[in-house]
């Protein structure tokens, strides 16, 4: 992870000053006027040891948490508004979506693998369902772009984030920070460390809530539920997370690290609102409010009452590092990670009993990973073994009323709507049923199950030709066992005499079993034109492995029968070069990469005509683009930074790719951009002023990988930009004061469209967060943290 005296942070004391108040760190008087400007050296740990970043031949962008804290950032989806070529969306904690490249990483199948590796203390996450988490006393992060399988795993085949948490000190520090904001927003976070030569602890700890920002009338006088149920407004959020760690230091040789982490969220639910069908007094603009009433049986079906999340989290890691002598380490990392999540979301954004759905995810991962990193003079080699196992299970119960769920799909050509316009529902049970019953409640549930084992060896060398020049050759082997499984309790519909959809495994459990195995190199060159300047070149095969579906259909008999699909895994072979640089007196540093990427057998999720998803090989793809990143020192007040990418990457136009050829991919942009400003100085001597202002800006995107209109609604997002601004005051007594504000230009833009709604005819939108704005107020005990 990157270095504590990185990213964005130059050594000039001023501007070091001017960053570290944001965070309110103790601070140094200026004493030293006469040192360097220049920016400081970022040291990451992406090939599994300490290097500048200018000395690692790939493309990495890097953060220290110092930074990341003078921007306010505490979520992984606010990252992509500073890092090129990645994009993270969030539907909510338990639906993230990560995107390197173009690449999107998103499937909550048990059955599926991801394609992108979320590292957290050097552990793959990866899981959809398990991998978000709060940034909160973080000690950096490094987004690594490009296959990384080599060093970071199979789920690194297009990129990786690795996030490394701080961990406890000697001397004793505390720090508490708290902010209020619009939407009743309220955080309080911070931290306490502190201990012996022998052993030293560390808590940290964050709370974070916030009402919602989409109004949900559901329940309420005006709505078509008066009197009943009422749901809370769409996008209220309340996080809490505290993570206890202790490191033990026998000698300076040995360093034991047990860091735990809980994390709990409780979500209102997202805004799925239907393009189709208003609300009562309403319309149909996803920034407006809603009318999602959820199923009245929820209780009953899915175990909870209200639309929203209920997702907790517990991980504990215990990696040892032992120098065994100046020239060779040996690290060892064991971790357990569980996670369990509920979401119940009104699929189909109506106040019809229509499409409501929940998912119940839960997943325990257990991963061992024994490696030796051995340095003597030209040579650096890095050899070592893993393993990983993980059981995890995705339920998805729905709900419905029969009459409904016919009528607005349309299947029962009654001539009637399925809402009319003044918002009313319309329920046929009484005529289809000659006045026999009122409703006809109806539910089912089906569940897959993934109990995936890997085996992994690797072995990365990296020699010194000349002084200059230094070549790379890595390779990892992987033998994966995979079993998946699959059930379906789905009785028939009264109205139809079948299930309305998916086939009934009549309380049998369907289980399919494979092995898969495959060898993953990587080659790099980087070559040193000066001291100031490196230039590098990559090959690198990335795979994301097979998927071995299993779901149900019916035999020549009629009666269930377990169906079988094996997607290949999907290959990627990533070229790339690129340069990296300082210049001005190292005033300003520099990186630009050009890349090509071959996909073969390109894994994507489809729905079929019951809205339930699958996935399919979409054939061949390619990618080619460019990220370039700058940042500058203008003087003792003033930094900057700017990063662009560029994509063209879509499925080759090829007959034998079917449907899909010729389409980019789901949330990809062709450009991404962002630029930043900072600025710091001494307005007293007690008293200092800081300030940032980010501008970030991506094209428009495919939400879907059809790239077309769904019930003639359009599914994309054109080109938007967003707005983030701080201004801050610091007392040298060590306590700092800032206003924030993010989207501060209340850009109106889309996170998602489609969604489940849209396998079903009825294509739902999801709007992001407005502006929101606060106040912050932090303190600092004891030394610095920093």
């Amino acid at each position: 992870m990157t270095s504590s005296k990185s990213t964005f942070r130059p050594l000039t004391k001023l501007t070091k000053l001017s960053l570290a108040i944001l965070c309110a760190t103790t601070v140094n008087s200026y004493a030293d006027e006469t040192a360097a400007k220049e920016l400081e050296e970022v040291v990451v740990v992406a090939q599994k040891r300490a290097q500048s970043i200018q000395d690692v031949p790939v493309t990495i962008s890097a953060y220290d948490g110092d930074f990341l804290e003078s921007l306010g950032i505490g979520e992984l989806d606010a990252l992509s508004d500073i890092t090129p070529g990645l994009v993270i969306q969030e539907q909510s904690p338990n639906n993230p979506g990560f995107v390197i490249r173009g690449i999107t990483s998103d499937s909550g199948s048990s059955q599926s693998s991801p394609r992108v590796s979320i590292y957290y203390n050097g552990v793959d996450v990866s899981r959809s369902r398990g991998s978000y988490f709060e940034l909160f006393d973080v000690e950096g992060i490094e987004v690594v772009k490009g296959p990384q399988a080599t060093l970071f795993g199979t789920a690194a085949s297009v990129g990786a984030i690795s996030v490394a948490t701080r961990k406890p000190e000697q001397d004793f520090s505390a720090q508490i920070k708290a902010s209020v904001g619009n939407f009743a927003a309220n955080n309080v976070s911070g931290f306490v460390t502190g201990g012996s030569d022998l052993v030293q602890g560390r808590v940290a700890f964050t709370y974070r809530a916030r009402d919602g920002f989409i109004e949900n009338i559901a329940g309420d006088s005006n709505s078509q539920s008066a009197g009943g149920f009422v749901q809370e407004d769409m996008h209220a959020l309340e996080h809490v997370s505290y993570r206890p760690s202790l490191r033990i230091t026998p000698n300076n040789d040995v360093t034991i690290d047990l860091v735990y982490t809980y994390e709990k969220n409780d979500d209102s639910g997202t805004s799925f609102k239907n393009g189709l069908y208003a609300p009562t007094g309403g319309d149909t603009s996803p920034y407006s409010f809603v009318e999602m009433s959820g199923s009245p049986l929820s209780e009953q079906v899915f175990g909870k009452e209200d639309l929203g999340v209920d997702r907790t989290v517990n991980d504990i890691n215990l990696t040892a590092n032992w120098n065994v002598n100046d020239n060779l380490t040996v690290t060892s990392i064991t971790a357990q990670r569980s996670f369990d999540s509920l979401e119940v979301f009104d699929a189909d954004g109506t106040q019809a009993w229509f499409l409501e759905f929940a998912e119940e995810a839960e997943g325990d991962q257990f991963s061992q990973e024994l490696r030796a990193v051995y340095t003597q003079d030209k040579l650096t080699s890095i050899f070592g073994a893993s393993y990983f196992s993980e059981d995890g299970s995705q339920a998805v119960p729905f709900s419905t009323e029969e009459s409904i769920f016919l009528n607005c799909l349309g299947v029962l050509n009654s001539g009637v709507p399925c809402i009319n316009s003044d918002g009313s529902v319309n329920v046929l049970t009484p005529v289809l049923t000659g006045g026999l019953a009122s409703v006809l409640p109806y539910s089912l549930e089906f569940t897959n199950f993934g109990e995936n084992t890997a085996y992994s060896a690797f072995a990365d060398v990296s020699y010194k030709v000349t002084d200059a020049l230094e070549l790379t050759a890595g390779l990892r082997y992987v033998k994966e066992e995979k079993r998946s499984g699959y059930k379906s309790d789905a009785p028939n519909s009264v109205l139809t005499q079948a299930p309305l959809f998916t086939v009934d495994t009549a309380g049998e459990t369907f289980y399919a079993e494979a092995d898969y195995d495959d060898w993953l190199p990587r080659f790099n060159a980087l070559y040193e034109i000066n001291s100031a300047t490196n230039v590098y070149a990559t090959i690198s095969k990335g795979r994301r492995s097979e998927v071995l579906e299993v779901s149900s259909t019916t035999n020549t008999q009629g009666a269930p029968a377990i169906s079988v699909t094996e997607v290949p895994s999907e290959l990627i072979w990533n070229y790339e070069t690129g340069i990296k640089g300082k210049a001005l007196q190292s005033t300003l540093d520099y990186s630009l990469a050009v890349f090509y990427q071959n996909y073969s057998n390109f894994q994507v999720s489809l729905q079929d005509e019951d809205g339930v998803a699958y996935s399919a090989d979409a054939g061949s793809a390619t990618n080619l683009g460019l990220e370039a990143e700058v940042r500058a020192l203008l003087s003792d007040e003033f930094e900057v930074f700017a990063n662009a990418a560029y994509l063209d990457a879509e499925i080759d136009d090829d007959s034998n790719n079917g449907q899909l050829a010729g389409n980019t991919f789901r949330l990809q942009p062709e450009w991404t951009f962002s630029t930043g400003l900072f600025y710091g100085t001494e307005i007293s001597s007690s008293l200092n002023l800081t300030s940032s202002l980010i501008y970030s800006y991506r094209t428009d995107v495919f939400f879907e990988p059809e790239n077309a209109p769904i019930s003639g609604l359009d599914i994309s997002q054109e080109g938007f930009g967003l707005m983030s601004a701080r201004l801050g005051i610091a007392s040298s007594a060590n306590w700092s004061v800032s206003l924030f504000a993010n989207n501060l230009l209340d850009e109106e833009y889309l996170v998602d469209a489609g969604n489940t709604g849209g396998g079903f005819g009825n294509p739902t939108f999801v709007a992001g967060a407005p502006r929101m704005f606060g106040l912050e107020f932090s303190m600092d005990f004891g030394g610095s943290n920093f």
